[in-house]
């Protein structure tokens, strides 16, 4: 066990706490999903990744929707669904991963400062990029070489990011290192 790792009763108070939805916001490859699964597992609450949601809803692949309507007609859809469901009053703890565009648009970032613990997960361009392309599900990549799509998505989205008020670096370590540091973030939040 790392020393920066909380305890059972640490993390039980920290749920006792917890009175909104967890939002992890990011880069794609940052972990969102894994870091964010094991968080709610650790708290006890539910997970929902919003590109699940999105599919779902929409009865198709994110590419697809990418594909076959564009981004704006995605992100239009996404800020729709994650309005809905951190708006979701019956289930105010949960772990929500957003998708890595989503925190850029105006209105869905103005939703999930107001009601939601906002993490920004960020990570090294190379660590990213290993992470990624461990699968062929990203949309954003396709077309041009990923190490420059990621490193102008970085650039271009970072200040988005920085308004979240907690920020976490996932660097080479377990997701479960990075989960704990984002409890211990919330905590201090809270």
């Amino acid at each position: 066990m790392e020393h920066d790792t909380l305890s059972h009763a640490d993390i039980q108070r920290i749920a006792r706490r917890l009175d909104r939805t967890i939002v992890l916001v990011g880069m794609m490859g940052v972990g969102k999903t894994t870091v964010g699964r094991k968080l709610a597992s650790m708290l006890g609450v539910p997970f929902i990744d919003a590109d699940e949601e999105i599919e779902r809803a929409a009865h198709m692949t994110v590419p697809e929707i990418f594909s076959h309507y564009g981004e704006a007609h995605f992100r239009d859809g996404e800020r729709r669904v994650i309005a809905r469901l951190v708006g979701d009053q019956t289930t105010t703890r949960k772990v929500l991963a957003t998708g890595g565009g989503a925190f850029v648009d105006p209105l869905t970032r103005a939703l999930l400062l107001e009601r939601a613990a906002t993490v920004w997960i960020d990570s090294d361009i190379d660590i990213l990029l290993e992470r990624v392309g461990r699968k062929d599900n990203r949309p954003m990549l396709r077309g041009g070489d990923p190490r420059t799509i990621l490193a102008n998505l970085h650039e271009q989205r970072a200040p988005h990011y920085r308004h979240a008020p907690i920020h976490i670096i996932s660097g080479h370590h377990p997701h479960v290192v990075t989960a704990h540091k984002i409890l211990k973030a919330v905590d201090e939040w809270l």
